[in-house]
C-alpha cells in the first residue's frame, strides 16, 4: 500500500475508532491522561507498522490492542517503580501490574454496555462545570482538537486547554466513577448529555475545520449514542427530540454539498437527494415527544428541521412558523445564534430589513465577532436587498473568517454573483 494510502486509511481509523478506543482505556485504566496517551501511540504505530504488514481486517481492535498494550506496560512499570522504593511488607501488586486500577466495574442491571456511553455520562457528572462537561467529551470521545472545540464555543484556544485541564483534574480528584448512573440519577445529568451529542452531530454536520465539510462519521456516532440514550430514557421528550433533529438533518446530508466540493445552501438543494426514510422517522419520533406536551428546545429545533423537510419545494418554506419557532427557542435557550438564525428566517419570511436590523444588533453587541456566518447571513441579506457592493464587502469579510473549504468555496460563487450584479 502507498504512504498516502496507509494515511488515509490511519485517518478513517481515527474518525471511525478513536472514541471507541479512548473509551475501552479510560474505563481499563481509570488515567484520562495515560488513556489518550497510549491512543496517540497506537495511532502512530499504525503509521509504521500498516505499510509493513497492511491494513488489518479490524482496524478498530488492531488498535484498542496496541493501545491496551501499551497502557498495561506503563502501568507493570509503575508498580515496580513503587516496588523498589515503598517499604518492605507493602501490599503485592497482582501479576498484571494494573491491580484495581484496570479491574471490571461491575455492571449494574439494565445498563447499556457501551464504553462511549459511559464516557458521556462520566463526562457529564454534575459536579463538572457544565462547559466543561461538554468539552472533555468532544475531546475524548469524538477526537475533536482543543483548537477546534475553542471554535465550537467561540472562546480562545487557550482558555478551552485551561478548561480541559481542570475538568480531568475534577474527575479525579473527586473520584467520580466511569459508569452510566442508575435511573434516578438519569436526568440531572441529560442537560449535558444531549449537548454532548448534538455538539458532536454538528461538527459532523458541518466540520469547524478542514478541507471537508462534513464528517460522517461523527454524524453516525452521535446518531448511535442517542438512539442508546433513548433506550435508557424512553419516556423523556426532549431525548427523542434531539434524536429528531438530529436524522431530520442527518437526512439532507447527500444534498449539501457539490460536485466541487462546495456548500449547497438549503434553498438550492436537489430535495429528491433528500433520505425518505430519515425524515420519516424523525418525523414520527417528534410527533411522538410532542405529544407529551413538556416542549424543550431540541423538540423545537427539531419542530424548524421538520417545517424544512416538509416542504416540497423551498418556495413551500412557511418562514413564518419557522420564525416564530425560533422567537420560542429564544425564551427557551437565549443564544446569539438563535438570533442569527431567527433573523433569516424574518428576512425569508418577507422582511429583510427586519431581519438586517437583528444581524446589526448582534454585531453592535460584538457576541458573535469571530463568527463566520454573521458576515455571511449579513452578505446574504444584503444581496436579496439589491445592495450589491454592501454584500460583497460582507462575503469578503465573511470568506476571512470561514473555517472549511466547502463553506469558502460557496461564499467565492456568491462574492463573484455580487460583483458581476454590479457591473453595467
Amino acid at each position: 500500500m502507498t504512504p498516502a494510502g496507509v494515511q488515509e486509511a490511519v485517518d478513517a481509523a481515527f474518525r471511525g475508532e478513536w472514541g471507541r478506543v479512548l473509551a475501552t482505556l479510560i474505563r481499563r485504566t481509570g488515567d484520562w491522561d495515560l488513556a489518550e496517551e497510549c491512543a496517540q501511540e497506537a495511532f502512530a504505530e499504525a503509521l509504521r507498522r500498516w505499510p509493513l504488514d497492511g491494513v488489518p481486517e479490524r482496524p478498530g481492535a488492531w488498535l484498542s490492542t496496541v493501545a491496551g498494550n501499551r497502557a498495561i506496560d506503563r502501568l507493570r512499570r509503575r508498580v515496580r517503580e513503587r516496588e523498589l522504593m515503598d517499604a518492605v511488607g507493602r501490599e503485592q501488586m497482582t501479576e498484571s501490574g494494573a491491580g484495581e486500577v484496570i479491574s471490571e466495574p461491575p455492571e449494574e442491571s439494565g445498563e447499556i454496555p457501551d464504553d462511549r456511553l459511559r464516557l458521556i455520562f462520566t463526562c457529564c457528572h454534575p459536579a463538572l462545570p457544565m462547559e466543561g462537561r461538554v468539552a472533555l467529551t468532544l475531546r475524548t470521545l469524538a477526537g475533536l482538537t482543543t483548537a477546534e472545540i475553542s471554535r465550537a464555543f467561540l472562546v480562545p484556544e487557550a482558555t478551552m486547554a485551561k478548561r480541559l485541564t481542570r475538568t480531568k483534574a475534577k474527575i479525579a480528584a473527586a473520584g467520580i466513577p466511569y459508569r452510566v448512573p442508575p435511573a434516578h440519577l438519569l436526568p440531572e445529568r441529560l442537560a449535558g448529555v444531549l449537548a454532548v451529542l448534538y455538539l458532536m452531530f454538528n461538527e459532523g454536520y458541518s466540520a469547524s475545520s478542514g478541507p471537508d465539510l462534513i464528517r460522517a462519521g461523527l454524524c453516525g456516532e452521535a446518531i448511535r449514542l442517542a438512539r442508546g440514550l433513548r433506550q435508557l430514557m424512553p419516556q423523556e421528550p426532549e431525548v427523542t427530540g434531539a434524536l429528531a433533529l438530529m436524522l431530520l438533518h442527518h437526512a439532507r446530508l447527500d444534498g449539501r454539498v457539490g460536485a466541487e466540493g462546495e456548500l449547497i445552501p438549503l434553498e438550492e438543494q436537489d430535495r429528491g437527494r433528500w433520505d425518505a426514510g430519515e425524515i420519516g422517522e424523525g418525523l414520527s419520533l417528534l410527533d411522538g415527544a410532542l405529544r407529551r406536551r413538556a416542549v424543550g428546545p431540541y423538540q423545537l429545533q427539531a419542530a424548524i428541521a421538520a417545517c424544512h423537510a416538509r416542504a416540497a419545494r423551498a418556495a413551500d418554506t412557511d418562514w413564518r412558523e419557522i420564525a416564530g419557532l425560533y422567537a420560542l427557542l429564544e425564551r427557551l435557550m437565549p443564544s446569539p445564534v438563535v438570533l442569527l438564525n431567527r433573523a433569516v428566517a424574518v428576512a425569508m419570511s418577507g422582511d429583510v430589513e427586519a431581519g438586517l436590523a437583528l444581524v446589526d444588533e448582534l454585531s453592535a453587541g460584538g457576541r458573535l465577532e469571530r463568527y463566520h456566518l454573521l458576515e455571511a447571513t449579513r452578505a446574504d441579506l444584503l444581496r436579496r436587498r439589491g445592495d450589491h457592493p454592501a454584500a460583497a464587502a460582507a462575503y469578503e469579510r465573511a470568506l476571512g473568517l470561514a473555517p472549511s473549504s466547502a463553506e469558502r468555496l460557496y461564499l467565492l460563487r456568491r462574492l463573484r454573483e455580487v460583483r458581476d450584479a454590479e457591473q453595467p
